[in-house]
């Protein structure tokens, strides 16, 4: 009981640490505090422990990612949500083949403000990756997805179909060094050392 006790002030002092170096309005850094206290309540102690060691700008970027992201799930996992980002990649590759700006605007804005799992992307991630030197990658591939697929959109309503499909080919990049990154090959295990080679 002591030790829960303990767990769950740690995460209390991480989300006032975590407020105290938001930016914005005392409404927003309210906010993102309470997205992040209720992401770590579902995170293991030793995740926690992990959490709590990040930098203050690693844990202020995540602050800023739980609370741009207004969809959120209590029950889906973060295959499932990346299950959601791929049909809207699909979806857009579709639109711009056959010059729809709608139908690529609306999926790319959906891409970019996608859905977040429940607990947020920590507890999904190896426990190894959850370090300040390997989550430093992810404002740049916020940049190289969300970024490209809000450019993307931009083009698309505007019927620049060319810059549309260049806007997809960076953010498609983005997708796939994040992947690289922090997953490797779908389905290969420790059990099946030969498929990481």
């Amino acid at each position: 009981m002591q030790n829960k006790k303990q767990w769950l002030l740690g995460i209390g002092m991480s989300c006032l640490a975590l407020g105290s170096q938001a930016e914005g309005q005392p409404e927003d850094m309210k906010r993102g505090m309470e997205l992040m206290k209720q992401q770590m309540v579902v995170m293991s102690p030793e995740l926690v422990q992990k959490a709590n060691a990040l930098s203050p700008e690693i844990k202020k970027f995540l602050m800023h990612v739980a609370s741009r992201h207004e969809r959120r799930s209590d029950t889906l996992t973060l295959v499932q949500v990346m299950h959601e980002i791929l049909a809207e990649h699909q979806m857009i590759g579709a639109a711009i083949a056959t010059d729809n700006g709608a139908m690529a605007a609306d999926a790319a804005r959906r891409l970019a403000l996608h859905r977040l799992p429940k607990g947020g992307m920590l507890p999904y991630l190896p426990i190894e990756k959850v370090t300040t030197e390997s989550l430093s990658v992810l404002p740049s591939m916020e940049m190289a997805v969300e970024g490209n697929a809000q450019k993307l959109a931009e083009a698309a309503e505007k019927g620049d179909m060319v810059s549309a499909a260049h806007h997809y080919g960076e953010m498609t990049a983005g997708c796939v060094a994040c992947h690289m990154h922090f997953r490797g090959q779908p389905g290969a295990t420790a059990y099946t050392p030969r498929l990481k080679q």
